[in-house]
């Protein structure tokens, strides 16, 4: 990559982030984006995953600038030394999750997701689920509002609203994670191996409908769903320099 890469500009339909589009075009070069060698996303982090599942084969780096609420994917926005940060930018590659969700009428999808697949009871009553890992049933029966299958990049997300556990981002574990337990009240989920693979059966589906969602897809009246890390699919993403993914996860457990 030469010291000034080819830049494709993405932004959210958000008036602050369409103002800095327009800034960063009149300020650098543009590629068409078949001639990009990094994508530069402008938004906040729901832009983020939305720009990465765009970009799942394509293999270009995605950098991203906060123009949102929270930005924990993201670094600031400024419009100064945009090459000078891309040049001592730090790199993170991360491996999303497939999930196969199969419906109580039969019908299978397929999903993929970065941050997590979660399940979640449809209605009032609370779901029943039998949990299964490699082929071997862990836990014949949770009751509670959902549970979720979490990557490391996603651990800070709502799996760390479910209070599940914060990952490091390469340390080659998925986070699985009950949503408000009622039985067994005190279990608060497993660390996986990140090679595991995870079923989830919906028990007394008729009464206690559950729906599956992987990031932004859902699938609704699921009876069973797989769960696996997909390492086929490489994603990366840019972090300025000594503000790096891993280094986000590690202060983010020391805040209150």
């Amino acid at each position: 990559m030469t010291d000034s890469p080819r830049l494709f500009f993405a932004a959210s339909s958000a008036p602050d982030a369409q103002s800095a589009l327009k800034a960063l075009r009149e300020r650098y070069p543009e590629a068409p984006e078949s001639e990009a060698e990094i994508i530069v996303a402008l938004g906040g982090d729901g832009f983020m995953l939305e720009t990465m599942h765009k970009h799942l084969g394509s293999k270009l780096p995605i950098y991203g600038m906060n123009l949102g609420s929270v930005g924990f994917l993201m670094n600031d926005y400024r419009l100064d030394d945009l090459h000078a940060r891309l040049a001592v930018a730090e790199r993170a590659v991360i491996h999303p999750l497939r999930m196969r969700a199969t419906t109580s009428e039969g019908t299978r999808h397929a999903a993929i997701a970065i941050n997590e697949v979660s399940l979640l009871r449809q209605t009032r009553q609370a779901a029943k689920l039998k949990i299964s890992i490699d082929g071997q049933a862990r836990m014949d029966e949770l009751i509670c509002d959902g549970v979720l299958v979490s990557t490391p990049a996603g651990s800070t997300a709502y799996n760390l609203s479910a209070h599940g556990p914060i990952l490091p981002i390469d340390s080659a574990l998925l986070a699985l994670t009950p949503i408000s337990a009622f039985r067994p009240r005190r279990w608060r989920g497993a660390l996986l191996p990140h090679k595991a693979q995870v079923r989830l059966e919906v028990l007394e589906s008729g009464k206690r409908p559950v729906s599956a969602v992987a990031d932004h897809v859902e699938v609704r009246d699921v009876v069973q769903v797989d769960v696996v890390e997909d390492r086929s699919i490489a994603l990366t993403m840019m972090f300025d320099a000594g503000r790096n993914l891993n280094e986000r996860i590690l202060t983010e457990q020391f805040l209150d």
